[in-house]
């Protein structure tokens, strides 16, 4: 078979110290960092939306970049080179992990079951690449919001005809991810939301979202699937307001529904920022409740409004969420690059370049976040800014929920006026952090 990214050699760790457009300088697949290998610590997957897909094209203008790798778009000649540009992509930067949607791996058809014979094609054609790899699926999807049809979205959608539609593909979808040994399922609400309640009956919507999920859970584990379904959390864009809007309201609807033994959320950055909190926050939201299952790496624009999906170079942010991971006892699923080249980004060299610089970021994040575990200064502070609750008997009753109002108010009455609590020494807390990012000279 022809070689598609001609002239690009496999990429291989130079150290820091490299100047190679085309070499990590900081990630190292076997170096061991608190116990485990990096590769370990990250397991990286590629997106085949973004990457064998995305051509540039916009709201403002056409494609720049030729996805096509030799075919003619819109075919299954199409689909299958995508799987070989996929492959050998994979294989040159060491990623063993993919994504996908049902119908980025094939063109959608006319017909649902035309459809299913692509995709039972296709998913053999794959199933014979990962032959003699060690490349598996980390996660399946289904696309439930690029089709007119869904224009009301799949489970909130007010139609049942549409709702039966969107089952029948996350049947097919949940049937390829077990077909390719996916170790999960992704929801992602892409328009599951509303754009005026004058016309939205949010409470049945969200009564049918709840079953649609609890059908795919049924049907999952009836045909062996033992992985984590996953939620991935998003406010708006492309519906005004999204039903999944961050990942405390995720957690809160699969609780109500009584979903939450079956499913944990796949955090995006970009999407977190878009809700007005950091990546960090949603990552130790899903984590406090034990519900950080999966990493969508990518990164927003903080003066665009949008979900910009650009690759992470933010080393900072990355950091902080490598911290989180480290500090949760690390991931059911993976890192997954839900990222694409920028417009004039068009080049086969752009899209290893752009895989580069976020496998690059991760690594140096894992590494510093490491750093700040085994430095100590933070998460002794943060334990010693709430001693009081361990060191009194009080405190240790409203932590075990053996206090009464009566107790807490008459120590109240006992003790008079509190002192200001102890200093949040944030600004101390920073320069920790920078120390450890940017101390050696």
């Amino acid at each position: 078979m022809a070689e598609i990214f001609q002239n690009i050699p496999a990429i291989r760790y130079e150290g820091p110290a490299s100047k190679a457009p085309l070499a990590f300088k900081y990630y190292h697949p076997d170096r061991v960092i608190l116990g485990k290998k990096m590769s370990e610590h990250l397991p990286f997957a590629m997106a085949w939306w973004h990457n064998l897909g995305a051509a540039g094209k916009d709201m403002f203008g056409d494609a720049t970049a030729d996805k096509t790798f030799g075919a003619k778009a819109g075919t299954m000649a199409h689909a299958k080179a995508k799987v070989d540009a996929g492959f050998e992509f994979m294989q040159k930067l060491g990623i063993n992990l993919f994504c996908f949607h049902d119908v980025d791996l094939v063109p959608e058809a006319d017909t649902i079951d035309e459809t299913n014979a692509r995709l039972d094609e296709l998913t053999d054609y794959i199933l014979a690449k990962m032959k003699g790899t060690d490349i598996k699926c980390l996660w399946g999807t289904s696309n439930l919001f690029s089709n007119a049809r869904f224009m009301n979205g799949a489970g909130s959608s007010n139609s049942v005809d549409v709702f039966c539609h969107a089952a029948a593909q996350i049947k097919k979808a949940l049937e390829c991810t077990v077909k390719l040994g996916g170790r999960g399922y992704v929801f992602w609400g892409g328009r599951e939301g509303y754009e005026t309640l004058l016309n939205t009956d949010m409470k049945f919507e969200q009564e049918n979202i709840a079953a649609l999920m609890k059908m795919a859970v049924s049907y999952g584990r009836s045909i062996g699937f033992t992985g984590d379904f996953f939620i991935e959390p998003k406010p708006k864009e492309p519906m005004k307001h999204q039903y999944d809007y961050d990942a405390a309201t995720a957690i809160g609807f699969l609780r109500q529904f009584g979903l939450d033994k079956d499913f944990k959320l796949n955090i995006e950055a970009n999407h977190a920022t878009l809700a007005g909190h950091t990546f960090q926050h949603d990552l130790r939201v899903a984590a406090d409740n034990g519900m950080l299952g999966s990493i969508d790496a990518n990164q927003g624009d903080m003066l665009l409004g949008w979900d910009t999906d650009e690759f992470p170079f933010n080393v900072y942010d990355a950091t902080l969420c490598l911290y989180e991971v480290l500090k949760s006892g690390g991931l059911s699923g993976g890192f997954n690059f839900d990222a694409k080249t920028r417009r004039p980004s068009y080049t086969y060299e752009d899209m290893f370049q752009a895989f580069v610089l976020g496998m690059d970021t991760f690594a140096l994040g894992l590494i510093k976040a490491a750093e700040m575990v085994e430095d100590g200064r933070i998460d002794t502070f943060v334990k010693d800014r709430y001693a009081s609750y361990a060191v009194t008997d009080i405190g240790q009753k409203i932590r075990a929920g053996e206090a009464t109002l009566a107790e807490c108010a008459a120590i109240a009455s006992k003790h008079g006026a509190p002192e200001l609590p102890g200093s949040g020494r944030q600004e101390y807390l920073e320069a920790v952090m920078n120390q450890i990012l940017f101390g050696k000279a």
